[in-house]
């Protein structure tokens, strides 16, 4: 059964950028949250910084590479919080290496990195989800693992590809016991690290005339739409991709 507690959501990648964004707006939705991220000093600044009392949010070490690190980040939910009702997969590695220039090491560091540890996380808790009868799990897949991106790496796309069809695949897994899985699949975002790796003039090439919007999607709809598919009501919302891209992708 549905748990009536105040819900509780863990972040993977949530020290800055969208995973914070997402962090911010699970609290504002009433829920308590942890913050994860591999650097932990980063993910407790994160956390108090989100909430000054110290008691609706709360940081851990995961290194998503690890199945371990996301058991001991369960454990370490369920033993603050009670219980735990929603895993965000929003970790991940975002080259934009020219394709002849990445190495077979580079492209298996960061099909690990994203596709990996979001089968892991998915994995660990979507069992405990499973044995609870309740839970939800959202990953961020991407626009680039639907045509290829604007100014993303092969391999970073190829990941999130993979996420889109692994979202499917466990959706089906965990169908029939109150669990959801679901993807976001943002174009680009404004955030930070997008205005860090892509050059000034390309990105401004790309708002006037690659995105027929005109603009960079808001991180704040994305956050509100992490709380949406978490909700209680979106019981029959399952095994789908949200496209978030400024009309660049229409299906």
């Amino acid at each position: 059964m549905k748990t009536t507690k105040s819900k509780v959501a863990l972040v993977t990648g949530a020290a800055q950028g969208l995973g914070y964004v997402i962090c911010g707006s699970l609290l504002k939705a009433g829920y308590s949250v942890v913050v994860s991220d591999i650097n932990f000093a980063n993910a407790q600044q994160a956390a108090q910084e989100l909430d000054k009392s110290g008691k609706k949010a709360v940081s851990i070490k995961l290194d998503v590479m690890s199945k371990e690190d996301f058991s001991a980040a369960l454990a370490f939910t369920v033993e603050t919080f009670g219980h735990c009702d929603l895993l965000v997969n929003n970790a991940a590695m975002t080259p934009t290496t020219p394709l002849m220039e990445i190495s077979p090491e580079e492209f298996s560091q960061v099909l690990d990195i994203n596709l990996r540890g979001n089968f892991l996380g998915c994995q660990v808790f979507g069992q405990y989800f499973a044995d609870n009868n309740f839970g939800r799990i959202v990953n961020l897949a991407s626009l680039a693992g639907q045509m290829g991106g604007t100014a993303s790496g092969a391999h970073y796309a190829s990941s999130k590809a993979g996420i889109m069809t692994l979202t499917k695949i466990f959706a089906r897994q965990f169908a029939d016991v109150g669990v959801t899985v679901n993807a976001i699949a943002p174009g680009p975002v404004d955030v930070p690290s997008v205005r860090e790796k892509v050059p000034a003039d390309k990105l401004e090439h790309i708002i006037n005339n690659v995105i027929p919007v005109k603009a960079l999607s808001d991180p704040t709809f994305i956050g509100s739409m992490v709380v949406m598919l978490a909700a209680d009501e979106a019981n029959t919302v399952t095994g789908a991709t949200w496209d978030i891209n400024g009309g660049i992708y229409m299906r």
